[in-house]
């Protein structure tokens, strides 16, 4: 299957990252590569370092980004792992970091990747193929407060709770092994009136994707990480699509552009905290009417830019 992925706010990125000709770059989630090209574009003698932890990823952003080689080196990692691969490629700190957090369409609507509710497969959702857990696992072995945690917290899955005390009866008797299961399992834990519904799986697919995959904690561990790693001036645009990863986004951004965070009864600054950014974008950027038609998939998500001073 070919590896399709439209950028999602590409411009808007790009024109953040506020990219120089001579600067190093990382696409923390090179995906399709998409956004990655467009930072090429721009570098004469800079360099681009291109991270993901899927290999299909890799392999496809490589074809597409073949006339920019001599600029790219190419890492096959997690994100989370930025201050490894950067000390491990002699780089103290970088221009510009970007991350588009989104599933690539690419995972979505292959079917044997098991991230889809639309196409039967093996429950997997790993976006890193080689790393043990994976739906399956934790459909048939997590325990019902669990899984109820996470439908609700990841999904904002009201029926949480009638989810995950269907998916553990039904386990009793035979293991739940394809979307297709766990997708009549999630309908039928539905009143008949909404069963109908062709988004009612959306939520519950999202959130067992989301654990897999240690996303909310990946990203948690990494803004610090990659805040650090920027020259004076530097920028990181960092692209949500998920309530939760937009406030820890939003939180890490507003601490390191505030300079005192002493509680306010306290009438004099103790901390000598020392704001280390500023933001670039003080509301995050959205999606315009155009590529919310061209691109539905792009509908919750959310840019921020902040600048190292």
């Amino acid at each position: 299957m070919e590896f399709k992925h439209i950028s999602v706010l590409k411009d808007e990125s790009i024109s953040g990252l506020n990219i120089k000709p001579d600067g190093v770059y990382v696409d923390c989630t090179t995906g399709g590569g998409g956004h990655s090209l467009e930072i090429a574009k721009k570098l004469s003698t800079g360099r681009l370092i291109c991270i993901d932890k899927d290999t299909d990823a890799l392999s496809a952003a490589k074809v597409r980004l073949k006339e920019h080689l001599n600029k790219i080196t190419f890492v096959n990692d997690n994100f989370a792992n930025i201050d490894e691969i950067l000390d491990e490629l002699n780089i103290d700190a970088v221009d510009g970091i970007l991350a588009d957090l989104g599933v690539s369409s690419y995972q979505l609507d292959n079917a044997e990747r098991g991230f889809s509710f639309r196409e039967d497969a093996r429950l997997d959702m790993r976006m890193d193929k080689s790393q043990v857990l994976d739906a399956e696992y934790i459909i048939n072995n997590y325990s019902e407060q669990e899984l109820s945690k996470i439908l609700y917290l990841y999904g904002e899955e009201r029926n949480a709770r009638q989810i995950a005390r269907k998916i553990c009866k039904i386990r009793e008797n035979t293991p739940i092994r394809t979307t297709f299961e766990l997708r009549d399992i999630v309908i039928s834990s539905y009143p008949p009136k909404f069963q109908n519904k062709g988004s009612l799986c959306n939520k519950a697919f999202q959130a067992i994707r989301i654990e897999v995959n240690n996303e909310l904690n990946d990203l948690t561990n990494s803004v610090e990480k990659m805040l650090s790693r920027l020259k004076k001036s530097g920028r990181l645009c960092i692209i949500t699509f998920h309530p939760l990863e937009d406030r820890i986004v939003k939180t890490a951004f507003k601490l390191h552009s505030t300079d005192c965070i002493c509680p306010p009864r306290i009438p004099k600054c103790i901390c000598g905290h020392k704001a280390d950014i500023k933001l670039i974008t003080r509301h995050p950027i959205a999606p315009s009417e155009n590529e919310l038609y061209e691109n539905s998939r792009s509908a919750s998500a959310k840019l921020r830019v902040a600048e190292k001073i």
